[in-house]
């Protein structure tokens, strides 16, 4: 299951939805920071999926004259079943999500020192950055709603505080020489491993 489908489900548990409402509330309550909805098609196929495997029902269309006909949809039993049974599975089992920075890392040298610590400084300015905003966003809603509505929010605070730690560590050694290496380096690097 999808975050997305995983979301819809969420959602539906609170109560029938129609698709459009469902997108205003994922970006409203700022979901959309961590479930990648991207275009609305997307939304609905993760809706006609669930539809189709029985974890969602119509439950009845909309007419109205200002608006298309909307049709809402309500978590069958089975639905919520999957929608539990999924996010136990999600929140207690760690999994490899090849993230794309960790990727970059592993071929770092090939910008040598001076363009690794140019870029990771660049990022760092951009940690900075999502650090503050979440730490505000955290601010702000801290006595409005329930902490455990922002607990993802907390999570990407923790990570990019963390990884910003990092990310200066590692800037501080490029700095002051304590880590550095030269294209010879990896080449040599390179011809040991196919020696072996």
């Amino acid at each position: 299951m999808s975050p997305l489908a995983l979301a819809v489900l969420g959602l539906l548990a609170g109560g029938p939805l129609h698709p459009y409402r469902m997108e205003r509330l994922l970006k409203e309550w700022g979901k959309d920071q961590v479930i990648r909805i991207g275009q609305r098609a997307n939304l609905y196929g993760a809706i006609k999926r669930l539809h189709g495997a029985g974890a969602i029902a119509i439950r009845q269309t909309e007419r109205d004259q200002q608006y298309p006909e909307r049709t809402v949809y309500e978590i069958t039993d089975e639905g919520r079943d999957l929608l539990l049974e999924r996010l136990a599975e999600m929140v207690s089992t760690p999994r490899n999500e090849f993230p794309e920075f960790p990727a970059a890392l592993s071929f770092v040298m090939l910008l040598g020192p001076n363009g690794a610590a140019l870029n990771l400084e660049k990022r760092a300015e951009r940690l900075r950055a999502s650090v503050a905003a979440l730490g505000e966003t955290l601010e702000r809603y801290s006595h409005a709603i329930p902490r455990v509505t922002v607990l993802e929010t907390e999570y990407q605070h923790a990570v990019a505080t963390a990884e910003l730690g990092w990310v200066e560590k590692i800037l501080n050694e490029l700095r002051t020489g304590a880590l550095t290496w030269s294209d010879s380096d990896f080449a040599d690097a390179a011809d040991a491993y196919r020696q072996n």
